[in-house]
């Protein structure tokens, strides 16, 4: 295959998010909610892989008609935030004025957010908490704590999405990334056996679910705590 193609054929990949977006949104409709995180997985997947290979082929040289990363943004917001943020609602997770100010704070915040030309670092991970509301509901979905840690989970990071603490990005942060990309990977694994098993996966999966989502949001934070120590010539 030429390289154009091949290019070619990796934007196409990136918008075959929007299909699983959308597949995704009509089981959440329905309130299949286990359906809906298997798509919503699917599409996590799809976009791990999908800039390893923009970079590998060079979308933007060799097929720049297309903005693989506006591509990706749009797909990102309706994966990661708009459809996680109507199940939280939709759920019943959250009622009365709680459900209404988590969907408005996690949709309004995120925009804002995605649209932050400082979102990145230089050692590509994320300035403030990257708006990946789909983790964190599906844990919430697992979990089904008390509505009010539900609250100040989504309040907490809501605030962190506007501050300077580091998230780091598990596929492209070097440091670490030994542990944090088959920490991800796990992760995803864990979450796909949740969603299959209806959200009652039983103990040890929770607990692999939540210990795996506190590394991957902390980890950035301990990095800035503990920086690199530059060796002396």
């Amino acid at each position: 295959m030429h390289l154009r193609h091949k290019a070619l054929a990796v934007h196409l990949l990136t918008a075959s998010g929007a299909v699983l977006s959308m597949l995704a949104m009509l089981a959440a409709v329905q309130g299949e909610w286990a359906l809906m995180y298997l798509w919503l997985v699917v599409a996590f997947v799809v976009d791990g892989i999908d800039g390893p290979l923009a970079r590998r082929y060079d979308v933007e040289k060799n097929w720049p008609a297309y903005d693989g990363v506006l591509m990706d943004l749009i797909i990102d917001y309706l994966t990661y935030v708009f459809i996680p943020a109507f199940a939280l609602f939709q759920s019943g997770l959250l009622s009365g004025w709680t459900g209404w100010f988590a969907i408005i704070v996690i949709v309004f915040g995120s925009v804002v957010y995605f649209a932050d030309t400082r979102m990145k670092t230089r050692d590509n991970s994320f300035a403030g908490f990257p708006g990946c509301w789909n983790m964190v509901i599906l844990v919430l979905f697992a979990t089904e704590p008390h509505w009010f840690v539900i609250l100040l989970i989504v309040t907490t990071l809501s605030i962190a999405m506007f501050t300077g603490i580091k998230f780091i990005h598990p596929v492209r942060t070097e440091r670490w990334r030994a542990v944090s990309l088959p920490v991800a990977l796990l992760w995803v694994l864990l979450a796909i056996w949740a969603a299959w098993l209806d959200f009652h996966p039983g103990p040890l999966v929770l607990w692999g679910l939540i210990l795996t989502s506190v590394w991957l949001l902390v980890a950035g934070a301990v990095q800035q705590m503990l920086p690199v120590r530059r060796r002396r010539a």
